[in-house]
């Protein structure tokens, strides 16, 4: 998850980033602070994030015209406004803001806030990756498995393909909590997408037959039994 903070009062920055840190610790959570709005724009464009923590009164920018601008660019990003002043928080309807705390926020409120992002993304993992000179997202419910082919990986989706020059171990450690599994030095799989095991095989979705390392085996099978759990649950 991508967060963005942006006030111009440096020891509010800093509280939420810290606050933002010691709740998710070391999870995939990248955190950006701004003290002007214009540079977040231009940081947003090249790559958009996923929460945005506003402070409405801003000298160079405030932060309702700021939102109006990052609206007109995502209808997905979470807006959240910070402020002193409750009043203020009435303009933040104009751009379907999901929270107005004031400052200094608390933390039980800003555990709100994040809880309901993470949940409402849960379904939205995505991926950015660059193939063939471009760039591109990639929805994680998409991925059927990752291959390795010398100094590429080849990210085989639903319905398409996509070669990126990287390491199948990089990507191993990305999507970690996501359900994904190394069954062999050379394939990356998602445990959504498996429909049997047979002896060394796993067959997935589209009736792709892959190898399982003989070593492999038995872990699969537990972190298969792992997810049907948490599925199910």
């Amino acid at each position: 998850m991508r967060i963005a903070i942006c006030d111009d009062e440096d020891l509010f920055r800093f509280q939420i980033r810290d606050a933002i840190d010691k709740i998710y610790g070391s999870m995939d959570v990248i955190i950006d602070t701004f003290s002007d709005g214009r540079r977040l724009l231009e940081r947003f464009d090249a790559k958009p994030y996923d929460v945005l923590f506003l402070d409405i009164e801003m000298p160079a920018m405030d932060g309702i015209t700021l939102a109006k601008r990052l609206r007109d660019r995502s209808e997905d990003v979470f807006i959240v406004f910070l402020t002193s002043h409750v009043e203020y928080a009435l303009e933040g309807y104009e751009v379907s803001a999901l929270r107005y705390p004031t400052k200094p926020i608390k933390e039980e409120k800003l555990r709100e806030v994040l809880s309901y992002v993470m949940k409402k993304n849960s379904g939205k993992r995505q991926l950015m990756i660059k193939s063939d000179g471009e760039e591109l997202r990639i929805n994680v419910a998409d991925i059927v498995y990752f291959e390795a082919q010398n100094q590429h990986v080849m990210i085989h989706t639903l319905t398409d393909e996509h070669l990126v020059r990287a390491n199948i171990g990089d990507f191993e450690e990305q999507l970690r909590n996501d359900g994904f599994f190394r069954i062999h030095r050379g394939y990356l799989i998602s445990l959504l997408k498996v429909n049997k095991i047979v002896k060394n095989d796993v067959t997935m979705e589209g009736d792709i037959v892959l190898p399982i390392s003989r070593s492999n085996v038995k872990a699969l099978k537990e972190a298969l039994y792992s997810i049907v759990e948490k599925e199910a649950f």
